[in-house]
């Protein structure tokens, strides 16, 4: 159900919509694109120079995704081009990750990109959450990828101010009437970035705030997570492990095939609180050795099959007397 939240964010169906690109009227490489946004213009770049965004959050694709994507460009080309900023002598991808990965597998050299000029690290991060969100809704990010967009988004780094700005200038692309009219607005109110997250995305701040501990997890318990082999719940908890207490959990799991449930998971944190928590004791926990709790001894209840205490006990017999014949009975064979 939309929101009215939903309303004040805009949303383009593809790239081609951000930037008024089609494959029946693409620019001539490196020609400058008839937009309102200055230091942009589109090229045909050799992909060698294209290196990855700088702790991009995102999965690539994998299995018949990746190999469809991978067929089309073999057949089609790269239809949408990439985004990419300057770095130095290279070029930093902000959109396009999987089309640059299966445009290498299928044996292109080069790859049509919109090139940015001075983009700070902060446009940088708003231009991969902003496209990565028009590709596909929140809701179908996996756990991590979640964790990273509410973490970029609630940070004092990623400025609503400037994110607003952005998604101004991609509605009037959109819309370019509004800013003929000058009735186009800004997109968005400031606001406190943990109530601005949640009501984002619908959430309630506890489930954001549990994002944003998700996020400080290792690579690695990410990925487990993700996959089902770590929940959530125990995920969070996971996360106020040292880094160095998450590599040894990390290696202890993938290397015996150990489980992490909420009883284990909240003994680890409670040997970290203390300091005690090394390699050893990581995986006396996970073995179930350590920080489980004694079960009492308790007398083991016996049952006598139906027919073995017919034959030789009468209906109308006590519980003390069948006892007391059981006992004589075990003393005699005992005793032998």
């Amino acid at each position: 159900m939309a929101t009215a939240t939903d309303k004040q964010r805009p949303r383009l169906k593809n790239l081609d919509d951000l930037f008024m690109l089609n494959q029946d009227a693409m620019p001539q490489p490196n020609a400058e694109l008839p937009s309102p946004a200055t230091k942009r213009f589109q090229a045909v770049v050799d992909l060698d120079r294209l290196i990855p965004f700088a702790g991009h959050p995102f999965h690539l694709y994998e299995g018949e995704r990746l190999d469809d994507m991978v067929e089309s460009i073999r057949n089609n080309g790269v239809l949408v081009p990439i985004i990419a900023r300057e770095k130095g002598n290279q070029l930093e991808i902000l959109a396009g990750h999987n089309r640059v990965n299966a445009s290498r597998l299928a044996g292109m050299t080069a790859i049509p990109a919109i090139l940015l000029k001075d983009v700070s690290d902060e446009e940088a991060w708003i231009y991969v959450v902003e496209t990565n969100l028009m590709q596909r809704s929140f809701a179908d990010m996996s756990h991590s990828e979640k964790a990273a967009v509410i973490s970029i988004q609630h940070s004092k780094m990623f400025s609503q101010g400037k994110r607003n700005d952005i998604l101004a200038e991609l509605k009037r692309l959109e819309s370019p009437q509004q800013e003929k009219d000058g009735t186009s607005r800004q997109v968005g109110e400031q606001s406190h970035s943990d109530e601005l997250v949640a009501t984002m995305y619908g959430l309630s701040s506890r489930v954001v705030s549990r994002y944003l501990r998700i996020h400080k997890l290792i690579a690695p318990l990410k990925t487990m997570l993700d996959v089902g082999d770590i929940a959530f719940i125990p995920a969070v908890t996971l996360s106020f492990l040292k880094e160095q207490e998450q590599v040894g959990l990390a290696k202890c799991v993938e290397l015996n095939g150990f489980s992490v449930d909420m009883k284990k998971a909240d003994v680890l944190r409670d040997y970290s609180g203390k300091g005690k928590l090394d390699d050893d004791r990581i995986y006396l926990i996970l073995n179930g050795e350590l920080g489980q709790k004694q079960k009492p001894n308790r007398t083991p209840v016996v049952k006598v099959n139906k027919a073995v205490y017919s034959k030789y006990f009468q209906p109308n017999q006590s519980a003390k007397e069948v006892q007391d014949i059981v006992e004589k009975a075990l003393e005699m064979y005992f005793s032998q």
